[in-house]
């Protein structure tokens, strides 16, 4: 079992590779691939993958991830210095906006960024598809998987909700493209539904590249490592087939929200895309995909599951 080391994640633009900092030494767990979708003819052909978790693993995922755990999962990371671009969010609390923890194909603890979204099932969030699984590489997938909306310096303030099924772009599972995920989470420990608690953001797909993109994420720079919410601000532009914004966070951020329109009062935005991957280790641009019509059927999958 993995202790509180950490290995966190958020690509470099361009690379299927993965910008991974470890603390101690980790043993290596073998992930199993049986609850994955069969790789198949009849799978290739759905351009979704989903990645399922029994009711047992569900369980263990809640009972593993402690809050002692939580806090302690960013102490052995340092990505440098917070900022000058990334700063950390004073505003109205964020609800709909969490950290995701589970446990990496490595078998080390760690985390990324999550937003809960307006859906049928008022049960879906967004986040990057490398926080749910490795690019090119079906069989590695990361599991005890937990999304706890509002976090903020060890507090967990409407509770931990463990994801059922996480949906990807196979294109991501098969070639580490189109770098999003929508995952359906479990009720809480008294049956209520989480945007039921924690309200949501609205979401738009096909929508044109432009305007002012706030972006939010728990980075692991210092002296936050992981423990509060920061933003960047900046003007959306295209950039070899993805979009681009002025950041500087760094892992941990993976998967945070991209939110156009918003306001700083309601903390109501319409999320556009998330964290994926940065310009290079010291990172002055965050990448987010484009989201059209597969962006779409990945979050009709979730939101229906």
């Amino acid at each position: 079992m993995p202790g509180t080391s950490t290995s966190m994640i958020l690509r470099l633009h361009g690379r299927v590779a993965a910008l991974a900092v470890a603390g101690m030494a980790l043993a290596l767990a073998v992930p199993v691939p049986a609850t994955a979708d069969p790789v198949g003819a009849a799978a290739a052909a759905d351009p979704v993958s989903v990645l399922k978790f029994t009711a047992q693993e569900r369980r263990e995922a809640l009972a593993y991830w402690t809050p002692a755990r939580m806090k302690a999962v960013g102490k052995s990371v340092d990505l440098g210095p917070t900022g000058p671009k990334a700063k950390p969010w004073r505003g109205t609390t964020l609800k709909s906006v969490g950290r995701l923890f589970f446990v990496n194909v490595n078998g080390a603890d760690t985390w990324c960024t999550a937003t809960a979204v307006k859906s049928a099932n008022r049960s879906a969030v967004m986040t990057a598809a490398h926080c749910v699984r490795r690019g090119s590489s079906p069989v590695n997938t990361n599991f005890s998987m937990v999304f706890v909306p509002a976090y903020h310096k060890g507090k967990a303030p409407y509770g931990a909700f463990a994801v059922r099924s996480a949906a990807a772009p196979r294109s991501w599972e098969k070639d580490s493209t189109n770098d999003m995920s929508a995952l359906t989470v479990d009720a809480d420990k008294n049956g209520k539904k989480l945007t039921d608690l924690v309200g949501s953001q609205a979401i738009a797909f096909n929508r044109p590249v432009g305007g002012t993109i706030s972006s939010f994420g728990y980075s692991a720079t210092r002296p936050q490592l992981g423990e509060e919410l920061l933003r960047c601000v900046g003007t959306a532009k295209k950039e070899n087939g993805t979009q681009a914004i002025p950041c500087d966070m760094s892992g941990g951020s993976s998967g945070g929200p991209w939110l156009a329109d918003f306001n700083a009062t309601t903390g109501k935005g319409v999320l556009v895309s998330v964290n994926s991957s940065l310009d290079s280790l010291t990172p002055t641009k965050m990448y987010g995909e484009v989201w059209g019509a597969t962006a779409k059927k990945v979050y009709d999958r979730a939101q229906q599951g």
